[in-house]
């Protein structure tokens, strides 16, 4: 390829004309301009006229409630306000492709649930252009995300950035493909068991954990009996009463957390075991010290062999 037919594929293909907006964790804004000027920017440099320079700032004005503040500078407004012209700027442009890079991690927590609704009511209005989001928030992948990729962050330098799963949110919190996911994924993150394998049919496999014997709904076949494995089930999946289908298992309540709607028991299930928490009712009348029964229902379990990686579920889940 010759100089000439380079430079003429290069401003072919230029950043400006691929499509693509994006929106970053720092608002970025001009602290000169105002926040229409701030919007239009971007179509300026691509030279845009100005009647649809000003067609398209009032529209994604209109969609972020930013109307009144258009002739507002970046220093008058408020963190939410800013981060709202900053993907009002990327709006205009009308993308194939969006771009956010944590956006809201600079907001306190309550302008984070606004914004966030926000962008989830934006990628429903503007549902023909795609959207990759990159968080390391649980809440904002499992709300906003139709498909998640889930990366592996470990501590070897080969799982650094591999992808762990991919699927769609209630995928990943019902089916985790390795115990990295199902810790991951989940608040409070799934309790674990350790025990070892004693019998595997094709429906369900019987565990023992120190002196108690669970059967989880998974498929286990494929490891052998005595092979150690761990025992995944979640907070809100243990009830205190029996439905009579699971096993009762011993448990000391160490603390609780009272959060109003719901509270968190933190219970010791049998010597060796990690603290397990538990979500029950915020009504829930037990107090720290005591001892009761926690019911471990099959359908509610998972299974991890040595190795981490998890055992197929056999019951039926939604996607």
């Amino acid at each position: 390829m010759s100089r000439i037919d380079f430079q003429n594929v290069c401003k072919r293909y230029s950043p400006a004309k691929r499509g693509v907006a994006m929106v970053f964790q720092s608002y970025a804004l001009y602290p000169h301009m105002t926040v229409a000027e701030n919007m239009a920017f971007g179509l300026r440099v691509l030279g845009a006229n100005k009647a649809d320079i000003d067609r398209k700032v009032k529209a994604a004005a209109d969609i972020l409630q930013l109307t009144p503040l258009l002739d507002r500078l970046p220093k008058a407004l408020s963190g939410g306000q800013r981060q709202r012209v900053a993907i009002g700027r990327a709006i205009v442009k009308e993308p194939k492709l969006f771009l956010f890079d944590e956006p809201l991690s600079n907001l306190d927590a309550a302008l984070r649930v606004q914004t966030r609704l926000e962008i989830a009511k934006l990628h429903r209005d503007m549902n023909s252009a795609s959207m990759i989001y990159v968080t390391h928030d649980q809440v904002e992948a499992m709300t906003l995300a139709n498909k998640i990729v889930l990366l592996h962050t470990g501590d070897l330098i080969q799982e650094r950035g591999s992808v762990a799963q991919v699927g769609s949110p209630m995928n990943l919190y019902h089916r985790p493909v390795s115990l990295f996911v199902a810790e991951f994924i989940g608040s409070p993150k799934m309790n674990l068991l350790h025990g070892y394998l004693v019998d595997a049919q094709e429906s369900y496999a019987t565990v023992k954990v120190g002196n108690q014997v669970l059967k989880a709904a998974v498929d286990a076949r494929h490891l052998k009996a005595g092979e150690k494995v761990q025992v995944g089930i979640r907070p809100e999946h243990i009830p205190l009463t029996s439905s009579g289908a699971g096993s009762n298992v011993a448990g000391h309540v160490q603390h609780i957390e009272r959060l109003g709607d719901s509270s968190l028991l933190y219970v010791q299930m049998g010597e060796g075991q990690a603290v397990s928490t538990v979500k029950v009712e915020g009504s829930a009348t037990t107090s720290a010290g005591t001892s009761l029964n926690l019911c471990m229902l099959p359908d509610q379990m998972h299974l991890f062999d040595s190795k981490g990686a998890a055992c197929q579920r056999t019951v039926e889940l939604p996607n």
